[in-house]
């Protein structure tokens, strides 16, 4: 039997925060992870980041992706992309958890391909959540 597999401690003391990112399995690919950076959908510490912004170790990561906010704390710094169960070595997941499917499916949703709502949707859904002066 193998021992577990682990990240060596001598590793950089910081990396890019797009390419740590991407290390880890948070995006798919780094240009993602850099597109999401510019976008904004990425901040370390409070702060918007850059796709150049180092992070170190103890630095708090919030991700925004696909409606979902990921907060993760980064326990290890690693550049290249590692396999699943040392990518989770890395990190610390202090993610929300994921509402209950019954709220997800309460929420209203339009037809696909049925475009914008007409003044006529807008009233009616004014009226039934209260927000008509009448």
């Amino acid at each position: 039997m193998s021992p577990a597999p682990s990240v060596p401690d001598n590793g950089p003391a910081q990396a890019r925060v797009d390419s740590w990112i991407w290390a880890v399995r948070l995006f798919k690919t780094r240009s993602a992870a850099a597109a999401a950076c510019r976008g904004g959908h990425v901040r370390v510490n409070g702060a918007t980041a850059k796709p150049a912004q180092p992070v170190r170790p103890g630095d708090e990561i919030r991700i925004r992706s696909s409606g979902i906010e990921r907060i993760v704390i980064v326990e290890r710094v690693i550049t290249k992309r590692v396999g699943a169960p040392i990518a989770a070595q890395c990190l610390i997941d202090r993610s929300p958890p994921p509402p209950p499917r019954e709220v997800l499916a309460s929420l209203p949703q339009r037809d696909r391909g049925t475009g914008r709502p007409t003044k006529r949707d807008r009233r009616e859904t004014d009226r039934l959540l209260g927000r008509t002066e009448r």
